[in-house]
C-alpha cells in the first residue's frame, strides 16, 4: 500500500497536548485545548492511496463516438465533460481478489447465513456454450491457481458493488489495526463484524486495541472514536462511472502540452495500430481481443496476443495512468443506468445518470437504528416532504429523470387511468416495462470497452453497451474506483 505515514497513537498524544497550541484564525481560541472547549484540529496531509489503487488527476476531455458508429446505435453523441480526480484500480478484479472475498464471507456468515456466501458465488457456468467444448473454463477458471491473476466473471453488476462496499471495510479496518486502534480481531461472526459506517455511527465495539484517540472535551473521558474530520479512514471504494472510466482509458494525460492535447487517441495508446511499434517488442499485440473470426489468438509458435480468452491483469503494457488492460481482456461494468441519449441529457461537470439519495434509518427519537443482521447500517430513500425546500433535488429515485416518469411523456391520456386511486404508477412500469415498450430498463447498466472476445472496434473507449445489472457473461468483470478528496493533484500541485 502506497502510504504517508499517519500518526501513531502515542506520538500523536504528544503533539496535540504540547505547548504552544495553534489558534483559530477565525476566532483566535487555541485548537486542542481542554480548558478552552476541547475543540480540536487532527493533523491531515495527504489523502492515503488504498491498495491497488492509482491517483487519475481529473481534467476536461471529449466523452463520446470521437470515431464512425459502425453499430449504427447512435447513444454516444461526443461532449465536451470534466471528471474531477479520483482513484481507480490498477488492474481489473482477479480470481485471487474474489476467492480472498468468499473465504471471508464464509468464515464471517456462513454459518449463520449462508445465503450471503451463495449470493456472492461468480456463475461458472457462464462459460459454456451450446455448440463449444468450454467445460474447462467452468470446473477451473475461478478456482485453479493458473487462473489467479486472470480477471473474474461471471459476476452481475450487483455482485461487483457488494464487492466494492465489504473492500472498503476492510481496508479500513487494515488502517486502524495498522494505527494500533484496533486489534487484528479475528472472531467476527454474523452482525460483529468491522463496518466503517458503523463504527462511526459507535455501533463498533470489538476488537478495540485502545480507548480512542485523545479527547479534549472538558465533559469526555478523556478518549474517542476516530471520527471521518480525523482524516484517518478513506472513502467507499466503488464502481468507476463511465465518465471517469472513459476518462482514464484513453489515459490524456501522456499526450499533453499545456493546457493542449497535442494528439488524440483512437486506443490507450498512440498511433491507428493496435501493435507496438517500438523496436523491442515490434508486432506485439498491445491488448487481448479477437483479431477476426475464429482467431483468438493466432497461430502456435507466434500466438498474436498469448491468450485464448483472457490473459492476467498485468499483461501488456499500462496507458499513462499507469492502468493495466483498459482495452481488452475483459469488458468492465460501470455504475451508470444506460440510457441511448445520456450525453445529451447529463451534466458536463461528472455526468452520471443513476443517483439514489438515501439516508440513514433513525428510530423514533432521531437515534441511527441499529444494524441489521449482517453488520450494516440501514438506509432508506429519502422523502419528497422533507426536500420541499430544496431545489436541487426533490426525489429519492433521480434514475429517469427528464427522461421516462408519466409526467413528462408525450402521451397524457395514460394519466385518467391513474387519477384518484390508490395505485402507485412507478416509472419504470409505465415507460420501461421490459419487451412491451423497450429493452431498457432501469436496472440496465452501461460495461466499457473490449474484451477477449471482441473484435479491436470495441478497445476504443468511447464505445458503450448495456446489460441488465443481475446479468453475468464470461467476458465482462469489474475494477473499483475510490473517490479522490481535496487537491485533485496532491501535495505536488500547484
Amino acid at each position: 500500500m502506497k502510504t504517508l505515514k499517519l500518526f501513531s497513537f502515542f506520538s500523536l498524544i504528544g503533539l496535540l497536548t504540547s505547548c504552544g497550541l495553534e489558534q483559530s484564525s477565525s476566532t483566535g481560541w487555541n485548537y486542542n485545548d481542554q480548558k478552552n472547549g476541547g475543540f480540536q484540529k487532527m493533523p491531515f496531509e495527504e489523502q492515503e492511496t488504498g491498495p491497488n489503487l492509482v491517483l487519475i488527476e481529473g481534467g476536461t476531455f471529449t466523452m463520446g463516438r470521437v470515431e464512425q458508429d459502425v453499430s449504427y446505435e447512435w447513444n454516444n453523441y461526443p461532449k465536451r465533460a470534466s471528471v474531477s480526480s479520483f482513484y481507480m484500480d490498477e488492474t481489473e478484479v482477479t480470481n485471487n481478489f474474489w476467492l480472498e472475498y468468499l473465504y471471508w464471507l464464509k468464515r464471517v456468515y456462513g454459518f449463520d447465513y449462508p445465503e450471503v456466501v451463495t449470493k456472492a458465488l461468480p456463475d461458472t457456468l457462464v462459460w459454456r456454450s451450446k455448440l463449444a467444448y468450454n467445460e474447462p473454463y467452468v470446473d477451473y477458471y475461478l478456482r485453479h491457481p493458473a487462473y489467479r491473476d486472470y480477471p473474474v466473471v461471471g459476476v452481475t453488476w450487483r455482485q461487483a458493488s457488494d464487492f466494492c462496499l465489504w473492500r472498503t471495510d476492510r481496508v479500513n479496518e487494515h488502517i486502524m489495526v495498522r494505527e494500533g486502534i484496533l486489534e487484528h480481531y479475528l472472531d467476527q461472526v454474523g452482525e460483529d463484524n468491522f463496518n466503517t459506517d458503523a463504527y462511526l455511527a459507535g455501533q463498533y465495539e470489538s476488537g478495540k486495541k485502545i480507548e480512542g484517540l485523545p479527547d479534549f472535551s472538558p465533559n469526555g473521558t478523556g478518549y474517542r472514536r476516530v471520527r471521518m474530520e480525523d482524516g484517518i479512514l478513506l472513502p467507499k471504494y466503488r464502481l468507476p462511472t463511465e465518465a471517469e472510466w472513459e476518462y482514464a482509458a484513453y489515459g490524456l494525460i501522456g499526450n499533453s502540452l499545456g493546457e493542449r492535447i497535442i494528439e488524440k487517441r483512437i486506443w490507450p495508446w498512440n498511433g491507428h495500430a493496435v501493435r507496438n511499434p517500438e523496436e523491442k517488442y515490434i508486432g506485439s499485440m498491445m491488448a487481448n481481443f479477437k483479431r477476426g473470426r475464429g482467431d483468438n489468438m493466432g497461430i502456435a509458435g507466434k500466438l498474436n496476443d498469448n491468450a485464448d480468452v483472457t490473459n492476467p491483469v498485468y499483461a501488456y503494457w499500462p496507458n499513462d495512468y499507469g492502468l493495466y488492460n483498459m482495452a481488452g481482456n475483459v469488458s468492465e461494468w460501470v455504475m451508470d443506468i444506460y440510457r441511448p441519449l445520456s450525453s445529451e441529457d447529463n451534466d458536463d461537470f461528472r455526468p452520471f445518470r443513476g443517483n439514489v439519495f438515501e439516508k440513514l434509518l433513525v428510530d423514533e427519537e432521531g437515534f441511527i437504528a441499529e444494524k441489521d443482521s449482517l453488520g450494516r447500517l440501514q438506509k432508506v430513500a429519502v422523502t419528497e416532504e422533507e426536500n420541499l425546500d430544496r431545489r436541487n433535488y426533490q426525489r429519492s429515485d433521480n434514475i429517469n429523470f427528464l427522461d421516462g416518469d408519466y409526467e413528462s411523456h408525450i402521451d397524457q391520456s395514460h394519466w385518467k387511468e391513474f387519477e384518484n386511486t390508490d395505485e402507485k404508477l412507478t416509472e419504470t412500469t409505465y415507460m420501461y416495462e421490459y419487451g412491451k415498450k423497450s429493452l431498457i430498463q432501469d436496472d440496465t447498466r452501461v460495461y466499457k470497452g473490449g474484451s477477449w472476445r471482441d473484435r479491436a472496434y470495441y478497445m476504443n473507449p468511447g464505445t458503450r453497451r448495456a446489460l441488465e445489472e443481475t446479468q453475468r457473461t464470461s467476458y465482462i468483470g469489474f475494477r473499483c474506483a475510490m473517490d479522490r478528496v481535496g487537491s485533485p493533484t496532491g501535495l505536488g500541485g500547484n
